[in-house]
């Protein structure tokens, strides 16, 4: 018969005995990898009847019985020989395996890490209150901005402001232009009125001259009729007549002119309170922006000193995490391997604790061949 041992070894290849008994290790392999082991029987009398065992085909061939025999005590004896040094190999590695579960194994107590806990504690406290401190910056530099967008905005409206009223500034010192243009006209008119009524005036004195002359002649006419007009009367009437319409005159023009001066006056007055209180606005919009301008000032170097903080900040706790990172990555690799080491311990017992059932197995077997 032929067949397949484990360990790459083949420690019984077939036994004949009496020209038909075969015994054979069948569907073997490397006992490192894990395969199954089987082993097979073959019976044979005469000639050539074969009883068939698990996985192989066992040919008999006739033989004689004390070569057989002989060659069956010869494989049997090495093969104990083989199952009492792995038997002795197995008990040592047994006893090793037991040291090493003894001082490292799953058996004794597991490692202490809870001098780590209180410094992995303090370090979370101090993230979470790093993530807070920025969280606060970020929202005071936000609150910053917005402040500083709002001053923007109220600077711009007033800005706005300032500039209609320097617009509004600039269209009433026109009107006030005008407005003294105008009372420079009405001014020459009045001029020009008591011009006119000087000349009035002494036109009807040359006149009132005249008549008197003419009346004061030396030619005396005595008529015999009815008395004729008084003209002394008629130019005493004409002369009181020119003088209330010259006075009337007079006070109309004066009137006029004393209520154009006064519109004047009043629109001066108000042009010029105008002004002032524009003057004012502007004296108290350049003041409030100086202060916002202070203001803009100071925020802008509190954010400065913030983001230098913030950065300073987090240059700290980068170095102190990636700190932590490498100290974490240190352990998680002690880890794998103390676990990789396990698993490659418990790996090679169950590999020898199957050999040894398997051996067990087959001295087995043997014994009850030789029975």
């Amino acid at each position: 018969g032929s067949g397949r041992g484990f360990s790459g070894r083949s420690y019984c290849g077939g036994v004949n005995y009496g020209g038909g008994l075969s015994v054979g290790s069948l569907a073997g392999g490397s006992y490192g990898g894990g395969n199954c082991y089987g082993n097979g029987l073959g019976f044979g009398l005469g000639g050539g009847v074969v009883v068939g065992g698990l996985g192989g085909d066992c040919l008999l061939s006739s033989c004689d019985e004390k070569v057989t025999m002989q060659n069956l005590n010869d494989r049997l004896a090495s093969y104990l020989d083989k199952v009492k040094c792995l038997e002795k190999e197995n008990a040592e590695l047994e006893c090793r395996i037991r040291e090493w579960y003894a001082t490292q194994g799953l058996s004794c107590e597991p490692r202490d890490y809870s001098c780590y806990y209180k410094e992995i504690e303090d370090l979370q406290n101090q993230i979470v209150c790093a993530t807070i401190d920025n969280n606060k910056i970020i929202l005071d530099i936000d609150n910053s901005r917005m402040a500083a967008d709002d001053f923007r905005v109220k600077y711009e409206t007033e800005l706005a402001l300032r500039q209609s009223v320097e617009a509004d500034i600039n269209g009433l010192r026109q009107v006030l232009d005008q407005l003294t243009l105008c009372r420079s006209d009405l001014e020459a008119q009045l001029e020009s009125l008591r011009e006119e009524l000087c000349c009035l005036k002494k036109n009807h004195e040359e006149e009132m001259n005249c008549l008197r002359k003419q009346s004061t002649g030396d030619v005396s006419v005595e008529v015999n009729a009815c008395p004729g007009p008084d003209l002394r009367q008629i130019l005493e009437d004409l002369r009181c007549q020119y003088e209330t319409l010259i006075a009337r005159n007079r006070k109309e023009v004066e009137d006029w002119y004393e209520c154009k001066i006064e519109e004047v006056n009043r629109e001066v007055i108000t042009s010029g309170q105008e002004v002032e209180t524009c003057n004012n606005q502007v004296t108290e919009l350049r003041r409030q922006l100086q202060a916002l301008e202070i203001d803009l000032q100071a925020q802008l170097s509190q954010r400065n000193n913030l983001e230098s903080s913030l950065a300073e900040t987090e240059c700290h706790y980068n170095t102190l995490l990636c700190e932590l990172q490498n100290q974490i990555t240190c352990v998680e690799q002690q880890l794998a391997e103390i676990r990789a080491e396990i698993e490659c311990q418990n790996q090679e017992y169950k590999t020898l604790l199957d050999v040894k059932c398997r051996l067990e197995q087959e001295i087995q077997t043997y014994r009850c061949l030789l029975e």
